[in-house]
């Protein structure tokens, strides 16, 4: 009887810590990536005046566009490494109607390591 006491208590014990954040960090957690990865000297080569298609070839298909319109392109990339913070880089670009870089905003901006 005793041993099925003891049994029982560690059983629950162990369901009880079990979601304890000092045991977290023994698990693996693998980084997840999404979206569109850029790099710095690539974003560094968009100015105002390039046309859909130039864009497109330096940086790729955009992750999302204006859905209310085709002005509005938005390269996304969110990073989540293991068990640290989420990190995540947009880039929007904004064209006028004959399809022309008119707006680029980089949050966070990305700073090239090449100097």
């Amino acid at each position: 009887m005793r041993c099925k006491t003891l049994t029982a208590a560690a059983v629950v014990f162990l369901m009880m810590t079990a979601g304890c954040s000092t045991l977290e960090r023994v698990v693996y957690r693998p980084d997840i990536n999404q979206g569109n990865y850029l790099v710095a000297n690539d974003v560094s080569r968009i100015h105002a005046g390039m046309t859909k298609q130039q864009v497109a070839y330096t940086l790729g298909t955009p992750m999302m566009s204006d859905p209310f319109g085709s002005n509005t392109w938005y390269y996304v990339f969110r990073e989540q490494p293991g068990h640290e913070n989420v990190k995540q880089q947009t880039l929007t670009l904004t064209f006028d109607s004959n399809d022309t870089l008119t707006h680029i905003e980089n949050k966070p901006k990305l700073i090239s390591n090449n100097k």
